[in-house]
């Protein structure tokens, strides 16, 4: 059987397209994992994804899956052009996050065939404005993915700064949802436990948090 014109032309534009995907596999974030060795952004998506799996039957209201788990695959991946940037970080590099996120989809979008290229761009579109239930859902998971991953590197990988982002940095992502919020609220009782064995002092960083915020 013939395959269709459009089929045909699709195949060296997907191979394209998975040659630049690959590069989230080579770049690295901010987190370690138990071994020492760091996380990549493939790696960080994977376990949202994975995460999304174990947790959206628990949530208040209906979400649908399969379409979440799109939204995790296709979150970070301006991040194959335009590197990752670190959550606390500042400087040019973070003031100019989403305008070169932005030309970065725009220049993946082009990369696909007309239907498939829009679905990627409105997908990213969609996590990044939290409008739907699966937007919001796939949000908190990717601040949630981050201090579960934390809590599992070595405590001498985490700079001062992310012992104050325990304290505040999920709550707001989790806050629509009851379950989702009681998951923030135990991820932070595990990191803080890490870090009253690692001799911090939480008392000392709670006041931080509390001036600050």
């Amino acid at each position: 059987m013939s395959l269709p014109p459009d089929a045909i032309a699709a195949i060296p534009r997907i191979l394209d397209f998975l040659t630049l995907s690959e590069r989230l596999k080579l770049e690295l974030r901010h987190s370690w994992l138990s071994d020492g060795r760091q996380e990549s952004v493939a790696e960080h998506c994977w376990q949202m994804a994975l995460m999304a799996m174990l947790l959206h039957r628990h949530l208040s209201c209906p979400t649908d899956l399969g379409h979440c788990l799109k939204l995790v695959l296709v979150h970070d991946l301006v991040e194959a052009l335009v590197g990752d940037i670190p959550f606390f970080e500042t400087g040019d590099r973070r003031a100019m996050k989403r305008q070169r996120e932005q030309a970065a989809i725009l220049a993946i979008e082009r990369m696909l065939t007309g239907d498939l290229g829009q679905e990627i761009r409105g997908l990213w579109e969609e996590f990044e404005d939290r409008a739907t239930p699966e937007a919001q859902f796939a949000g908190a998971l990717d601040h949630l993915e981050v201090q579960v991953q934390h809590n599992l590197a070595d405590l001498a990988t985490w700079q001062p700064v992310e012992h104050e982002l325990v304290y505040w940095k999920m709550n707001k992502p989790c806050a629509h949802d009851p379950f989702l919020a009681a998951f923030a609220q135990a991820v932070a009782a595990r990191a803080e436990a890490k870090m009253l064995a690692g001799g911090i002092d939480i008392d000392a960083v709670k006041q931080r948090v509390a001036v600050s915020r």
